[in-house]
């Protein structure tokens, strides 16, 4: 149980760390930050595996995670752009 917790703890710090760093106005609530940190870390997971450098709890993971979330930002921000034009 207390793992779980852990996982989306871990996820809303790494959405609030990617959008703090990556450019522009994204004007979202809780939920969605917490699932740009969850999604984000499972791909910075994925290539943090990929490259082979390393596991979870080490910097190159959490690195990776923060990378992972930027991405997730980049595509939401796309998503909600054209959403916004139909």
């Amino acid at each position: 149980m207390f793992w779980l917790l852990g996982w989306l703890l871990f996820g809303l710090l790494v959405g609030l760390i990617a959008k703090a760093i990556h450019p522009g106005d994204d004007p979202v609530g809780f939920f969605p930050t917490l699932s740009i940190g969850v999604a984000g870390s499972f791909i910075g997971g994925i290539i943090n595996w990929l490259l082979s450098w390393g596991g979870p709890f080490q910097p190159s993971g959490i690195i990776m995670s923060i990378v992972g979330g930027v991405i997730c930002c980049w595509i939401y921000r796309r998503y909600k752009l054209s959403q916004e034009k139909k």
